[in-house]
């Protein structure tokens, strides 16, 4: 097999085991919502343990985990942002907080569900495109340890979530439109999107969580009918396990996330993200890794 970073090499996913579907479905919760792309480690990792890509999918469906996850730990939130923005919209109180974050998420939805749109009824062979190649997926995740990196220095870090407006959803959901490339990272470009707004750290991660609960939500369930038929079928059993393990370490991650960036920066993340695409693009040079 070639390893040229310009040839990409095609093949269908391979069969997912219940323990397979265990492990994939941890490094989906722990990557969904660190901005270091999920979809780049779901893909990478099987893949370097010798399991080959376990699909568009199946990872999607994993997702559900993640949303699972997101509403058990912002149900609260969650429940008075909605009730609250209801109440509003009936009584026209548009300038009230809780009807600029709703309506702000649902602002921050429309770009990354038209771009999906687009993507699933316009480009049929997505899927296995160079976009989804390993060397693409390394350089894109330097690239954007690099933007996270520029969030960094210029950001303000001066507003909180009583500052949030329909400017700030429609921004960050242009910037989650993005993550339809592997390798982005949703959670990384929001966060990067809201630091670049002058967002506080920990209310940019808030806002990406709740932000991405209708998108990957809708990418879960599109993709739903797809795992129980033809090549990319799915045992049930493992697709329960994948599940169950995405639902725990994206909890474990979101908590850990939240009380991280109140005291801490995100640089680990970009030396992290500059190191895994560098030692992507080297294991490719060498040979070691194939560029599917």
């Amino acid at each position: 097999m070639p390893h040229n970073l310009l040839l990409v090499a095609q093949g269908d996913p391979q069969p997912i085991s219940i323990f397979h579907a265990i492990i994939i479905g941890i490094v989906q919760g722990l990557t969904e919502f660190l901005p270091i792309s999920s979809t780049a480690h779901v893909k990478v990792v099987p893949v370097l343990l010798g399991w080959g890509d376990p699909g568009v999918s199946f990872t999607a469906v994993i997702q559900l985990g993640s949303i699972a996850a997101i509403l058990w730990y912002f149900w609260d939130d969650l429940y008075a942002v909605t009730q609250n923005t209801i109440k509003a919209a009936i009584a026209r109180d548009f300038a009230s907080q809780d009807f600029r974050i709703g309506f702000g998420i649902i602002l921050g939805t429309v770009p990354a569900v038209l771009v999906g749109l687009f993507v699933k009824v316009l480009v049929p062979g997505y899927d296995q495109s160079i976009v989804r190649s390993t060397a693409a997926i390394a350089i894109t995740s330097i690239v954007m340890a690099a933007l996270l990196g520029l969030a960094e220095i210029v950001g303000q870090r001066q507003r909180d979530f009583s500052k949030l407006t329909q400017r700030d959803g429609i921004a960050v959901g242009f910037a989650q439109a993005l993550a339809i490339i592997p390798g982005v990272s949703r959670s990384g470009s929001t966060l990067t999107a809201g630091l670049l707004l002058g967002l506080k750290r920990e209310t940019a991660a808030r806002f990406s969580f709740l932000l991405g609960t209708i998108t990957i939500t809708l990418a879960g369930l599109v993709s739903l009918p797809d795992l129980f038929v033809g090549d990319s079928a799915v045992g049930i059993a493992p697709l329960i396990a994948g599940l169950f393990a995405a639902v725990v370490s994206s909890y474990l991650a979101i908590a850990w996330l939240i009380e991280f960036l109140k005291k801490h920066s995100t640089w680990v993340f970009v030396w992290y993200r500059l190191a895994f695409g560098t030692a992507i693009l080297i294991a490719i040079a060498l040979g070691k890794l194939q560029n599917i």
